[in-house]
């Protein structure tokens, strides 16, 4: 209900807010610290006054200090908003926000592989979903290639199951390359003593709901930026 008072009357396109979260300092002492996180996949001009909008209405609510935090999953190398601001009349009013730019792990994708941080896994799924627009069959094998490693890293049960889930709604295949993979995961799974996933669990998993692997998504990346923000190892 309070991040609906945020963002009711907030005239934008776009009207939702991430979660709000209160912290405590690593010594223990309780701090009131909100938490915005926005995950933004694609370019959006009034972007920046959004963020400033979320900020000014959360501070509002609660009377708290409120960390703003972007991450940009679009495809435009040079879009970087990191703030906002007017002046006007001697009045001034600005906002400055850290950002994460998930194409910039291009660069890194071998130290992406190697972690064992589940975001990384999310962002390898991102990276190779907007990589493969129009090229089914090559998702399909990055698909592939992703989901074995969840077993190969040894992920506990439930992580290996939201994490399929994450990387099975965002990587969208046709119905035969969704089959053939299907097909895969099930002979990779025989060839294990211990398989992690049954039949019955891969295909209780709905597809294509992308405001809920969103969801968890966002549960994920808050996790990594509460402890470091972009530290994926």
């Amino acid at each position: 209900k309070e991040l609906k008072r945020i963002t009711a009357s907030a005239k934008t396109k776009k009207r939702f807010a991430d979660k709000l979260y209160k912290v405590w300092l690593l010594s223990g002492e309780e701090v009131w610290i909100l938490i915005h996180i926005e995950i933004q996949s694609q370019y959006e001009e009034n972007f920046p006054q959004r963020m400033y909008i979320y900020n000014y209405r959360a501070f509002d609510l609660y009377q708290k200090p409120v960390i703003s935090l972007a991450i940009l999953g679009d495809e435009r190398v040079n879009w970087r908003p990191d703030s906002y601001n007017y002046t006007i009349a001697g009045c001034e009013v600005s906002l400055k926000f850290p950002t994460v730019k998930l194409l910039d792990y291009e660069e890194s994708w071998s130290e992406l592989e190697a972690s064992s941080n589940p975001f990384a896994i999310i962002v390898m799924a991102h990276l190779k979903t907007k990589a493969t627009t129009g090229k089914l069959p090559q998702r399909e094998q990055w698909k592939w290639r992703l989901i074995r490693g969840l077993y190969e890293k040894e992920f506990e049960r439930e992580q290996i199951i939201k994490l399929f889930e994450i990387i099975d709604n965002m990587m969208t295949l046709s119905p035969e390359l969704q089959s053939s993979l299907e097909s895969k995961i099930k002979q990779f799974e025989e060839e294990r003593t211990m398989p992690l996933m049954s039949n019955m669990e891969l295909r209780g998993i709905e597809r294509g709901k992308e405001i809920g692997a969103l969801e968890n998504a966002r549960d994920f990346v808050k996790k990594v930026l509460e402890n470091r923000l972009g530290d994926i190892r």
